[in-house]
């Protein structure tokens, strides 16, 4: 029985995870979390196969819980489910030790197969993140302004993109208003931007959005 951690701060979701899961006959929802901080305790308490994990979370992202948590328990693997495209975040995700990467548009079955696919040590991956993995690996990518971000100044760039005042990120980052706009800043001089307006059209001009 493969037993899995479910963290996602939408109950809804999480419940049509689990029932979507347990519909199988070897995998198990063994515990869930709406957060970061409510998954570090589970983890600590119990044993896990594996964790999907939400890349928004609030408080403390996705990518932030997933970089501790392959410092803390390295051989934990991670299946990231996102609502965001692959051209957001994946290769980022990837990167930074996601065993993979799953959208929630993905049909049902896929999650399962992943699921499956993961927990015999594989990793999880579309036929276009397996060519940008490779060319990543290869150094035959040509590096864009935006992937010269961080991963914090990235998840910033993309909720400005969204819209979202610098105040509405800086609460739901659990930063403050200072530190945010000091990442808007950063973002601005590494694409080479003046204001906000630039930034969207930045976005749609790669499709990140």
């Amino acid at each position: 029985m493969i037993k899995v951690l479910l963290v996602d701060d939408h109950t809804i979701v999480r419940k049509g995870i689990r029932q979507l899961l347990e519909d199988t006959s070897d995998i198990k929802v063994a515990g869930e979390a709406k957060n970061a901080e409510e998954m570090f305790m589970l983890i600590k308490n119990d044993a896990f196969d594996m964790v999907i994990l939400d890349i928004s979370l609030p408080g403390r992202s996705g990518i932030d819980a997933l970089k501790q948590l392959k410092k803390v328990n390295p051989n934990l693997p991670v299946l990231i489910l996102s609502m965001h495209p692959e051209n957001q975040y994946a290769l980022r995700v990837m990167k930074s030790g996601a065993a993979g990467y799953l959208t929630k548009e993905s049909a049902p079955e896929e999650m399962i197969n992943a699921v499956r696919k993961i927990h015999k040590g594989k990793k999880y991956i579309s036929a276009n993140l397996a060519e940008e993995l490779a060319n990543f690996l290869n150094g035959n990518t040509i590096q864009l302004p935006h992937q010269k971000l961080t991963d914090r100044e990235y998840e910033v760039l993309m909720r400005i993109a969204e819209g979202k005042s610098l105040t509405a990120i800086a609460n739901n980052l659990s930063l403050s208003v200072k530190t945010i706009s000091t990442y808007r800043s950063r973002i601005l001089k590494k694409l080479n931007k003046e204001n906000n307006s630039e930034l969207v059209k930045y976005v749609m001009e790669y499709n990140l959005s």
